[in-house]
């Protein structure tokens, strides 16, 4: 098993390899075919993710028709999470492909309400952080790249470790190259004092946020359910910056689409952990509206929901 774990860790590493030197380099119709037809290939064989994507999907359907006991028809969410893969390999193939796409081509095919953008940049001139958190949707390093684009200089961000770990450096450098400062999710002490200093400093902090990555996230309700997030309101909190909620999403074939919601304000009342509880559900409430409204670009493949998370909860779910 362990032979085999390292062939297989090494064999990943190449296949990123050759995405970022290759597929920037073949013609986009061709790539986009290829992609969408491995996107349909694994909806097909509906493995582990894409079971955890659709049981994901469903809580959504459910929670739009009424409720978590609503009935979900089954052949909308077939067609709901063949559409998330596809949209899910799209947001693959443009990140290999980022580094080619001209900067002209970014700024006019990505979609940005005006007040929010408008917002965002006013706290940055003041010298106040700005938080953005954003849900798994759509294409963030799009987005990120068109911030940047517009004067808002290198931002900070948190990446989980993949294996093997050429993975996660080619991830580094490639953030990095489009102007992302990149701090390791774990292997590198706690990102928190990092973060908080950059935000003290009146820089821009962007956190992927809908899903508990390291079991100190904070529960919240979403979709009718008990869900865990991760704890950025903690951080806007210690610090004063503007915790400011973020969703992106594709328009068509060519185009990008995001907005920027307004600033989550901190309670008047209640002690910390309760301002964080509160700021948290308001966030979580964004999430809800933005994933429910471009359902088919939430690339949620893990789980999210406490009832999958705790193993007492599955077993009695299946009982």
């Amino acid at each position: 098993m362990g032979l085999w774990r390292t062939v297989s860790e090494r064999l990943t590493g190449v296949g990123y390899q050759l995405g970022w030197r290759v597929i920037c380099r073949i013609p986009q119709r061709w790539a986009r075919r290829a992609f969408t037809a491995v996107a349909d290939v694994a909806w097909r064989r509906q493995g582990p993710r894409v079971q955890v994507l659709e049981a994901n999907l469903r809580r959504v359907l459910a929670w739009k028709a009424g409720g978590p006991e609503a009935e979900v028809d089954g052949k909308e969410l077939r067609a709901t999470s063949r559409a998330a893969m596809r949209s899910y390999a799209r947001y693959w193939l443009e990140v290999f492909r980022l580094p080619v796409i001209p900067a002209e081509r970014i700024r006019s095919g990505m979609h940005i309400g005006a007040r929010g953008a408008d917002a965002l940049f006013a706290n940055l001139k003041a010298g106040r952080g700005v938080l953005v958190a954003l849900p798994h949707m759509g294409n963030f390093e799009q987005a990120g790249a068109w911030v940047i684009g517009h004067g808002a200089g290198e931002f900070t961000t948190v990446a989980e470790r993949l294996k093997p770990e050429s993975v996660y450096d080619s991830f580094v450098r490639f953030r990095g190259s489009l102007g992302f400062e990149v701090l390791p999710l774990t292997g590198g002490g706690s990102p928190f004092g990092t973060l908080a200093q950059r935000l003290r400093d009146g820089r821009l902090v962007c956190l992927v946020s809908d899903r508990d990555l390291k079991e100190t996230g904070i529960e919240v309700e979403m979709f009718g359910e008990k869900a865990r997030i991760a704890a950025v309101a903690a951080l806007a909190l210690h610090t004063g910056a503007a915790l400011m909620p973020c969703a992106t999403w594709f328009e068509g074939e060519h185009e990008w689409g995001a907005h920027i919601y307004d600033e989550i304000p901190v309670p008047e009342t209640g002690d910390r952990a309760q301002k964080v509880a509160v700021m948290s559900q308001q966030l979580a409430r964004t999430f809800e509206a933005a994933i429910a409204e471009h359902l088919q670009d939430w690339h949620m493949l893990q789980r999210v929901f406490s009832a999958d998370l705790d193993p007492q909860a599955r077993a009695r779910s299946a009982r």
